[in-house]
This record gives C-alpha cells, sequence and structure tokens, in this order.
C-alpha cells in the first residue's frame, strides 16, 4: 500500500474516531502495540503465520472457518496484553527521542500535510504493518466450490479453471491417482473444492482440499500435510448392519410385490436366484401365492443404504406347498440355503437320477446307429443301463409336465424346473404312485422304475436335458454340490434357525399359524 493511499485510510478512521474521549490514549496504545510487534516481539506475523498452517493441517475444512478467527483473535489480544505487561506506561515502546504530540498528528492529517517531521516513520511503518495484516485478512476469502462435472471435463482442467497452474495441476492428478483413477470420473458427478483467494484481484492463492466422492460410503480427500505437501487419502464411513423383514401376498408378479413391500432390486434378483432351480416363476406363480424374506442392509451413519447385504431366510408359499430355506455357513466357508431339517437346497440338476449309482452308459449323447432301426441318428440322451425296477428320481425340484406312453420314448415323464431347464426320462417299467402332470415334485422324488417299454433293447433309463428349448448333453451339466447337514454342523444349523425363530418370532408365529390351517 502507497503511502498516500494509507493516510488516506488514516484520516478516514481518524474521522470516526475523533470524538472519542479516549482518542489519545487509544493512539498511544496503538503505537505502544505497533511498536511491539514489530520491535519487540519481530516474528509476531512469522507466529500468526504459523498458526495459520497448523490450523489448515489439524482442522477438516469444514471447521476451519470457525477455528481461524478464534485464531487470530486469541493471537493478537495475547500480542496485545503482552505489550501492555512488557511496557508499564503504554508510550514505552516509543523511544523519548520519536515522542510527539498526537494532536499535531490529529491536525496534520486533517489538513493533508507530511507528517515525516512529527511522527517518526518507525512508527508510520508499525502501523502500516498492522494495517495491511488487517487489510489482508479482509480481503483474503475462503471459497467452497461445488462443481457438476460436464461432458469433455477433467480432473486437470478444472483446476486450471480455477486459476491454478498446470504444473500444480498436474502434480495434483498424479497425487490423486495413487488412490483413484481419475478417469472413472463421470459426467453428472459432483467434486467439492476449498481454495483461499484474493478477492480484490481475483487470484487464486491456495487449493486448500479436494473432496470426491467414488460412491456412497466413500470419500476421497486430497490436502496439504505438514510439510506443504499435498497427499491423497481414502476414507471409507463405518457401515451399520441392519436386518429387515419383509412379507407379503403376491398378486401380480413376485418382483412387484417385494418392492412394494420395500425390498431392494438386488436382494429380490438374489432371492429368485435361491429358488431359480426349483421355481418356473413365469408359470408356478399364482395370484394369491405368498413370500416371506429376512435381509440384511448397510447404512452409512446418515442412513443412506450402501450395500445390500446376505438374505438370511426365503420363502414361497405356492399354493399349499411352501419352500422355506435358511442360509447357512460351514467352517469351510461354504455357503448354501437349508430347509429346516438341514438338508441343501440344490441348485443343480443331477447327472444320474438313479438310485443304482454305479450304473453304467450303455449309449452316449451323440450320432450313433440305432440298435433297432439300423440308421445312424442323433442320440438326444443318455442311457443308463441298470436292473429293471431299478428307483428313477426326479433330477431336480419341479413340476411334472407330461406322465404318459410316449411313442418310441415307452412309458415317458417330462418335469419342467424352471424356466431354462426340462428334464425327460424313457423306457420307464412304471410311474411311482401320484405322478402325473401338475404334480410337484422334489429333487431326489422317485419318479418310476427302469424298464425297457418302447423301442429299446433291454432295461435302461433313456435321460434328457432340455435348455431354453433344446437339448443338451446331460454329462456336461455340473453336478450337485450342495450336501445335506450331519454331525455339529447340523446341530450349529439348528441352533441358528432357532435363534432366528427368536429374533423374529411375530414373522414366523404367522407362518405356524397358516401351516397349522393348511394340515
Amino acid at each position: 500500500m502507497k503511502q498516500n493511499e494509507f493516510f488516506n485510510r488514516a484520516k478516514e478512521l481518524w474521522s470516526r474516531l475523533k470524538d472519542n474521549p479516549n482518542l489519545r490514549k487509544a493512539l498511544k496504545i496503538w503505537d505502544s502495540f505497533a511498536a511491539y510487534v514489530k520491535n519487540g516481539y519481530a516474528k509476531f506475523a512469522k507466529l500468526v503465520r504459523n498458526a495459520h498452517v497448523y490450523i489448515k493441517s489439524k482442522f477438516s475444512y469444514k471447521y476451519r472457518n470457525k477455528v481461524m478467527p478464534v485464531g487470530y483473535a486469541i493471537l493478537i489480544v495475547l500480542a496485545f496484553v503482552l505489550s501492555l505487561t512488557k511496557n508499564n506506561d503504554v508510550s514505552a515502546s516509543v523511544t523519548p527521542k520519536n515522542k510527539i504530540d498526537y494532536i499535531l498528528l490529529e491536525n496534520s492529517i486533517n489538513n493533508n500535510l507530511s507528517t515525516e517531521d512529527i511522527y517518526p516513520q518507525s512508527s508510520i511503518d508499525n502501523i502500516r504493518s498492522l494495517f495491511e495484516m488487517v487489510n489482508y485478512q479482509e480481503t483474503t476469502k475462503t471459497i467452497e466450490h461445488e462443481i457438476k462435472l460436464s461432458k469433455g471435463d477433467t480432473f486437470i482442467n478444472i483446476l486450471t479453471n480455477l486459476g491454478m497452474g498446470y504444473k500444480e495441476a498436474h502434480n495434483i492428478y498424479l497425487t490423486l491417482k495413487k488412490v483413484y483413477k481419475p478417469e472413472n470420473l463421470k459426467a453428472g458427478q459432483v467434486i467439492f473444492i476449498t481454495t483461499t483467494e484474493d478477492t480484490a484481484k481475483n487470484q487464486l492463492l491456495s487449493l486448500d482440499n479436494i473432496t470426491i466422492s467414488p460412491k456412497i460410503g466413500q470419500r476421497v480427500i486430497i490436502e496439504k500435510n505438514d510439510k506443504n505437501e499435498y497427499v491423497a487419502s481414502l476414507i471409507k464411513d463405518d457401515l451399520i448392519e441392519e436386518v429387515n423383514t419383509a412379507s407379503g401376498t403376491i398378486n401380480g408378479n413376485l418382483s412387484s410385490a417385494m418392492n412394494k413391500a420395500g425390498v431392494p432390486n438386488k436382494i429380490v434378483a438374489n432371492f429368485i436366484n435361491i429358488f431359480s432351480y426349483s421355481v418356473d416363476f413365469k408359470r408356478d406363480i399364482k395370484k394369491g401365492d405368498k413370500f416371506e424374506i429376512i435381509y440384511e442392509n448397510y447404512l452409512t451413519p446418515d442412513g443412506k443404504v450402501v450395500k445390500t447385504g446376505n438374505i438370511e431366510y426365503a420363502a414361497l408359499q405356492l399354493g399349499k406347498h411352501k419352500v422355506a430355506l435358511y442360509r447357512y455357513k460351514d467352517k469351510s466357508g461354504n455357503v448354501d440355503y437349508f430347509d429346516e431339517k438341514g438338508y441343501a437346497m440344490k441348485k443343480t440338476l443331477h447327472r444320474k437320477p438313479l438310485a443304482f449309482q454305479s450304473a453304467r452308459i450303455s449309449s452316449p449323447f451323440g450320432k450313433r446307429r440305432h440298435p433297432i432301426k439300423k440308421k445312424i441318428i442323433v442320440h438326444w440322451g443318455v442311457d443308463y443301463a441298470a436292473p429293471k425296477g431299478t428307483a428313477i428320481y426326479a433330477a431336480g425340484d419341479g413340476v411334472v409336465q407330461m406322465a404318459k406312453w410316449n411313442g418310441g420314448y415307452g412309458n415317458y415323464i417330462k418335469i419342467r424346473h424352471n424356466s431354462e431347464y426340462s428334464t425327460a426320462y424313457g423306457h420307464m417299467s412304471r410311474f411311482a404312485k401320484g405322478i402325473r402332470a401338475g404334480k410337484r415334485v422334489k429333487q431326489g422324488q422317485v419318479i418310476g422304475y427302469v424298464g425297457s417299454t418302447g423301442l429299446s433293447t433291454g432295461p435302461h433309463l433313456h435321460y434328457e436335458v432340455v435348455k431354453n428349448g433344446r437339448r443338451v448333453n446331460p454329462l456336461k451339466i455340473k453336478a450337485a454340490a450342495g450336501e445335506n447337514l450331519a454331525g455339529k454342523e447340523l446341530k450349529k444349523f439348528k441352533a441358528q434357525v432357532a435363534e432366528l425363530k427368536r429374533t423374529h418370532s411375530s414373522m414366523f408365529a404367522k407362518s405356524d399359524k397358516q401351516k397349522v390351517a393348511s394340515k
């Protein structure tokens, strides 16, 4: 600030204060304080700067604007008190040689006269230093920018648009890259940037903080450390686990009914997947059927759902038939779903659905010379040679579509397992009791017995797997991996089921009433 500007400012302040009866004392104290700051404790300004850096390093940008003014006030009051305690007389900081008549100073300012002869240059410099410090704080502002990314924006050009040089912006880009890929920033995403700016000159003085939220519950923060270097850190919120229950009646489709009950889409998809090898959701679900579910959500401290967790219990009431499954993790870390008795919910079809598991393959899948027709044709299944009367099992849960004589297949059964898979069984000697079209069967349930009906040269099971309407090789489908629980694992599982029923007694009490009513 030029000297003329300084005195113009001083004159303006003087006009406000000249009616103050304590003006002379105020001026003496001001000069004493100014001299104390510059001469008695020359490093006061450095102390202020160090305090500024400390506050920025120790407090998040959210609290800086509150802490910093208080810090400045404390430092100034401390210096002022020290100036008085170090000087018994408020004018002690002004040497006898430099003592002046303050009335002359007032007159010189009012009359635009030179003050060099009546007011020492050292005192002018003292006051100017303090005035410039205060004036600096008036024009320096902390500004929080909320920047919504547009198509084509890059991390570097966002910084350069704020007034930062390319080299510094690129260094910050490299810092960010250590914890987060800047190229993952997308249009519509919001970045929060805190800067210190000279509003009078419209100039960027420093970049204090950058906050990016890659996803809910995570924040990337860039700020300077004690060495005045930019560092980036990835902060993950401590998530709160929430256990929810839901149940309802299906009047349209299952997804809509579950959404209406407040179940998240991802949980709905997992629920459908659990039953996908047992239920055809397009054909098996009827109006009036019911669902029940116990599932987990993970929330941020402010209540936002960050991710969905496990389904602990899932149940479908299809007419009078109810399928209820409980999640269990064994000592090896394997997770599967089991019914209340510990029987596994097998999600894949059996390759060899026979009681006689050592049965040999008498004819594989593919082209072959037909033993009766005496010509090469495609064999659309696998033949298992087995003694007549051997029990044949349903390869998976499903609904019987056909159970009757079917030409060259002889006694024939077809089961629809879901919208993707069906299986077929030929040349049976007879069907099991109660097996007919529309009957729901469980995986491993006896549906018939090995025979040699139709075009057959001996007792065997002709087994087909149909995937999306196309017959595929049964030997290439995955074998059932689930195993029933037993021993200590079964005991632990049953204790887990009992605890789940205890903590969600209202849901299970309602289910038990329905179960009794259906008997």
